[in-house]
């Protein structure tokens, strides 16, 4: 008989099942933060561990730094390690209270002047950072950086003063696309989902489905990859499919692809589960200590994604 007030923890997966083998990978591997993501969505764990260890990239101004986003190293906060930090917070059910007001006063004041996000503060100059993300002294507004921020507030129910023009911002970025790339995309889903305007949304999403099938941005047959091309700027072979545009069946994405062609990209994604148990990294590499740490990332959304489907990872 169980011992009165024992923690009940879900069965462990059988040796061989997909998160079994993800889990060895993420112990052998991983960061702190991402071993107690992994213990929390998949071993039923609380929430309480995730957000002490995300507190260790957290700095005085609200900001998240600390290379929390692998490919931007050094201390100083950035745009796009707070983001980080949202998505790990709405993840968990955690993202409220002052901490997230405490975040809305740092991206007010690393705003450009029309309200919205650079990709890059220019603080980053001192600190190693990938190639492909410059830095630059007065650095544009980037809806690659703002959509999903003022997405994931939206979707929290978060009130504060500088999501007004951000999200004016990315209504007037999303609505004039007409040549762009998958990360700009899936930046634009990120923040459609939850915008409060269902039907402008739903409108918006609707042509974008159409630009991404028109310009061929998802591979939506696996085995035919050499009929896709991959956009100016990426690693070779760094193709996106329908599931990285559909992270879950509720997406407004979702009704860009056939029932058949988001099978095909789900058998794909599970398909690439490496013998380590860790799922690869698809963007360009530019040293061992990103790559190693993304790697643990990319391996948790992978599961992500397969359990929201209903694909079987136990």
């Amino acid at each position: 008989m169980a011992e009165t007030g024992a923690t009940a923890f879900p069965p462990t997966p059988p040796p061989h099942s997909p998160v079994r083998r993800a889990e060895r990978f993420v112990w052998l591997t991983a960061r702190v933060l991402e071993q107690r993501r992994f213990a929390h969505h998949f071993r039923g764990a609380a929430a309480d561990p995730v957000e002490t260890a995300l507190d260790a990239y957290r700095n005085e101004d609200g900001g998240y730094g600390h290379a929390l986003e692998p490919d931007l190293r050094g201390p100083v906060s950035q745009p796009l390690h707070t983001a980080h930090a949202l998505r790990v917070l709405d993840a968990v059910g955690r993202c409220t209270g002052q901490r997230v007001e405490r975040m809305c006063r740092y991206l007010t004041s690393v705003s450009t002047a029309d309200g919205a996000l650079p990709a890059i503060h220019p603080s980053q100059r001192d600190y190693p950072t990938a190639p492909f993300v410059p830095v630059v002294d007065d650095p544009p507004s980037d809806l690659l950086a703002t959509g999903p921020v003022v997405g994931l507030l939206h979707r929290n129910e978060v009130w504060h003063a500088w999501l007004f023009r951000a999200t004016d911002f990315c209504w007037r970025a999303v609505e004039s696309l007409e040549k762009s790339h998958p990360y700009e995309i899936e930046a634009a889903v990120t923040f459609l989902d939850s915008a409060p305007d269902r039907p402008r949304a739903e409108a918006a999403a609707d042509r974008l489905g159409r630009l991404v099938r028109d310009h061929r941005l998802a591979a939506l047959d696996p085995d035919g990859l050499d009929a896709y091309p991959v956009s100016p700027g990426y690693a070779p072979g760094e193709h996106h499919f329908p599931y990285d545009y559909a992270r879950t069946p509720r997406s407004l994405a979702r009704a860009w692809f056939t029932d058949d062609e988001m099978a095909r990209s789900l058998d794909h994604l599970a398909a690439q589960q490496q013998e380590d148990g860790g799922w690869p990294v698809r963007w360009r590499h530019w040293a061992p200590a990103p790559a190693l740490e993304a790697r643990p990332l990319v391996t948790i959304e992978a599961l992500r994604v397969l359990s929201a489907y209903g694909r079987a990872i136990d």
